[in-house]
């Protein structure tokens, strides 16, 4: 049996792939690499921990198990948002 038509995507946020690099994220239809160079806190984390994410009213991204947050502005124009990590 063929479906005639494709569901709904219910995800609008998603972890694509872990690497040693960093991770892809998909939201809302764009594509995202956060790199453990410019974002250190996932470089340690679990892989559950990295999975555990929420999508706050559509532009604000929580990592609740790691207490890390970012806006989906920052991530696309990450020149207006300097990182500063210690």
């Amino acid at each position: 049996m063929k479906l005639q038509k494709l569901g709904k995507n219910i995800s609008d946020v998603e972890i694509q792939n872990i690497s040693i690099y960093g991770i892809w994220l998909y939201v809302n239809g764009k594509e995202y690499f956060l790199s453990y160079k410019e974002y250190p806190w996932f470089k340690d984390a679990k892989v559950t921990e990295i999975y555990n994410l929420e999508l706050l009213h559509d532009v604000h991204l929580y990592w609740p198990d790691l207490d890390v947050d970012l806006e989906l502005e920052s991530l696309e124009n990450p020149e207006k948002y300097p990182l500063v990590y210690e």
